[in-house]
This record gives C-alpha cells, sequence and structure tokens, in this order.
C-alpha cells in the first residue's frame, strides 16, 4: 500500500486516516500535515504507521499520494508554495475547487483526481465520486465503501452538490422530533422514534429493483395519511424551489 499524505485533518480526513487504519488488508503508512494539530495528534496515537508532519511540505515529501483537504476558503494560504512532485498522486477533496485552479496553484504536472468521500468512509461505508478515474485512487476509495467515477468534471459538480443536500435531510428528522415533543411526546422518545422510523425507511433503498418514485408510491395508500403530507407539503412550488436552490449552488460550484 502506497504511503498517503493529509493536508487539513478534519471530519474528512480523519474519517480517510480511521477508514484505511481500521479497515481489513494491509495497513498503509500515513502523514499528516499540522493543520488539524489536535486530530492529527490522536490519530497518530491510535494508529501505528501515522505520523504528524511538521509541515506540509514535509506531507508532500514523504507521500505518494496526498490528499488535500484543507477548507476552501484557506486553500491559498495553506498550499501556498508547496512543490509537489510530478510523480505524485494529488486528491482534491476541497468543494469548488476546480481540478485546473488547483493544478496552477501547486504548479505541478503531477496526476490529480477530485473526489467527494462522505464522513462514513470512516466505516468503509459510502461510495465516493470521483473525476476522472485514476487506477490508484479508485483502489484507494474501493476499500473505503466503493468508487463512482464521474463521466467529466460537470457530472462530478452535480454528485457535488446533491451532497450538500443531507444536512437539510437531518434538519427535516429534527423538525419532526421538535414537532412531535410540542405535543407532549418526551423529547427523547420522539428523537428515539423519528430515528427508528427513518432507519427503517433507508434500507428500504437497499432494493435497487424499485426506483425511487416506485417506492415512494409503495410506501403510500391511496389518498392516505402519506399522500395528504407529501401533497400539501411538498409541493410543486417547493420542488421547484429545491431545484432552483441546487441549480445555484451548481453555479456557484462551476
Amino acid at each position: 500500500m502506497q504511503r498517503i499524505g493529509v493536508i487539513g485533518v478534519g471530519e474528512i480526513g480523519r474519517a480517510l486516516v480511521t477508514g484505511l487504519c481500521e479497515g481489513p488488508g494491509e495497513r498503509p503508512e500515513v502523514f499528516l500535515s499540522p493543520r488539524g494539530a489536535r486530530a492529527a495528534a490522536e490519530l497518530a496515537q491510535r494508529h501505528a504507521g501515522v505520523h504528524v508532519c511538521a509541515s506540509n511540505q514535509e506531507v508532500a515529501d514523504r507521500a505518494d499520494l496526498v490528499v488535500v483537504a484543507v477548507r476552501p476558503p484557506d486553500r491559498h494560504d495553506a498550499l501556498a508554495g508547496l512543490r509537489v512532485d510530478d510523480d505524485t498522486i494529488v486528491v482534491n477533496v476541497m468543494a469548488g475547487v476546480a481540478a485546473e485552479e488547483l493544478r496552477k496553484l501547486l504548479d505541478t504536472r503531477a496526476a490529480l483526481v477530485r473526489a467527494i468521500p462522505l464522513p462514513a468512509v470512516r466505516d468503509r461505508g459510502s461510495v465516493t465520486v470521483t473525476w476522472p478515474s485514476h487506477p490508484v485512487t479508485d483502489a484507494l476509495f474501493e476499500r473505503l465503501g466503493g468508487v463512482l467515477a464521474a463521466e467529466d468534471e460537470a457530472a462530478f459538480n452535480v454528485f457535488s452538490a446533491l451532497t450538500a443536500t443531507l444536512t437539510t435531510h437531518l434538519s427535516y428528522l429534527a423538525t419532526l422530533s421538535t414537532w412531535a415533543a410540542g405535543h407532549g411526546v418526551p423529547p427523547e422518545v420522539a428523537e428515539g422514534y423519528v430515528r427508528g422510523l427513518f432507519q427503517g425507511l433507508g434500507r428500504a433503498l437497499g432494493d435497487d429493483s424499485r426506483s425511487l418514485a416506485r417506492l415512494a408510491a409503495d410506501h403510500e395508500t391511496p389518498n392516505g395519511s402519506n399522500e395528504r403530507v407529501r401533497t400539501t407539503w411538498f409541493t410543486p412550488a417547493r420542488s421547484q424551489a429545491l431545484a432552483d436552490t441546487l441549480d445555484d449552488l451548481l453555479d456557484r460550484l462551476t
């Protein structure tokens, strides 16, 4: 397994290292930047073969594959002057930072792959979208739950926009439990029920023989309660508002 460097040890950086170091198979040697010092120190203490470097340049010098996971607004300060050898593989997980922009910033001819790893890679339970396909990065993300190679960077940006809906979904569930608590159900009971309700529904998503529209129809009785809530609250206007929000985000990502 190649030597892996991570520049920017935030939520995604921690998840990647945890998934690689706690999963099956050979453990990689991992080099972490001093950015996110506390998280980097915890990972190094927990896993053999994980080292905290003195600088981002040391990470780039010691690794064969470098994951750039800094916050997009911090990229210029974090990467200024960084030298990356042309035979290094660079994995860019910064949302909205195009491949060519990062290539110019690093001034390198190294292979550069964009990726959208989610926190669930920590448990090797999430498919990661990449572009372009590369055998080394494909093998890396297969270990972490699977890989989906986008056809081009435009398609990659569409997938990136979709990932921005996760906290909206969680906030929707939080609103349901808050509503129930407002009607006298103890908050912990309401939240527990909502969690179980949608965890059960989530298992239905594993049935890929049925489209999402078909799944919705199969969970709905004509003129029943589910149909009432859907048609009253999730109106065509609200559906269009969601599509407009995603279109606006896609414009920003491109």
